[in-house]
């Protein structure tokens, strides 16, 4: 079995390669992608359909309902999952999507766990993420704002250990699961980039993202931290009144774009070293082929 990840940006054109190379190379395929988990969320994750999946097999997409929580651990679970049935039914695995903090849990390894005692509630969210820049910046940073999970565990580290998350991660060593990964990366030029994306925004908007998001509202409510995503939480800001349909869709492309600019700047940053390769999907196509002919 051979395994290799496709990464790049939101709207970098991952998901059509990877269908592309794994019908060509008897594979099955993982997202990495922290939306596309979530069932009935189809619209604004941008997942492939049904149809576009055809008889490849898919895990990491639809693997939970969006008031059930998903985090790197249960990743980590789907990809043990996806190797086992890529071994066992003699296929290759493609690893694909843009959730960088996923691939390099996967390629690193994991920190041994440690119990989420502290629980905070909506109005203590912002104050400890502020708290928890102040003493650790290096890694805070890499955390949104409204990630209530990984926040929770890393207030929960500093009161149980009175380590700052960086030397917590430091001191106790990590076992690598996948540590000779080969790495594609599409890269796109700023401007093309900008295009594909607000292409990608406009079939949202034409596919019924809002009619989606208040089909979730009414299901879910807005708890679950999958309800503050790019595109949902923008809809729910129209569905208030607060922004016109033409500004959703305008807010929807720069948030998108600024998520485009923060997941380059995480993979040239976190996987260096590993096998990148440049803008033209037809050259890294090829690419990717020759890797498995080897």
């Amino acid at each position: 079995m051979k395994q290799i990840a496709i990464i790049g940006s939101t709207a970098s054109g991952k998901t059509g390669l990877s269908l592309e190379i794994a019908e060509q190379t008897n594979s099955i395929i993982l997202s990495l992608d922290s939306l596309s988990v979530y069932k009935e969320i189809d619209i604004a994750s941008a997942k492939p359909t049904k149809e576009e999946r055809g008889d490849i097999i898919h895990f990491g997409i639809d693997e939970v309902y969006p008031d059930v929580e998903f985090d790197v651990i249960k990743f980590i679970e789907t990809y043990e999952r996806a190797k086992d049935f890529a071994l066992k039914n003699s296929k290759n695995l493609i690893i694909v999507g843009g959730t960088g903090f996923y691939l390099k849990a996967l390629i690193d390894g994991l920190s041994p766990g440690i119990d989420l005692k502290v629980k905070l509630n909506e109005n203590e969210i912002q104050s400890t993420y502020d708290f928890l820049y102040s003493i650790d910046k290096e890694y805070m940073q890499k955390i949104e704002r409204n990630d209530k999970y990984r926040i929770e565990k890393a207030i929960s580290i500093y009161k149980q250990t009175n380590q700052t998350p960086s030397e917590f991660f430091t001191i106790n060593d990590k076992k690598p699961l996948c540590p000779d990964l080969k790495i594609f990366e599409i890269l796109w030029d700023k401007e093309e980039l900008r295009k594909r994306i607000n292409l990608r925004t406009n079939i949202m908007m034409n596919d019924g993202i809002i009619d989606e998001v208040i089909y979730l509202e009414k299901k879910y409510t807005r708890k679950p931290n999958c309800m503050a995503s790019i595109g949902i939480i923008e809809t729910l800001e129209y569905l208030d009144g607060k922004i016109n349909k033409k500004e959703l869709e305008e807010k929807i492309a720069l948030n998108t774009a600024k998520l485009a600019k923060r997941q380059n700047t995480f993979n040239k940053g976190q996987f260096k070293g590993e096998q990148k390769t440049s803008d033209i999907i037809n050259n890294l196509n090829s690419e990717i082929l020759k890797y498995f002919s080897l």
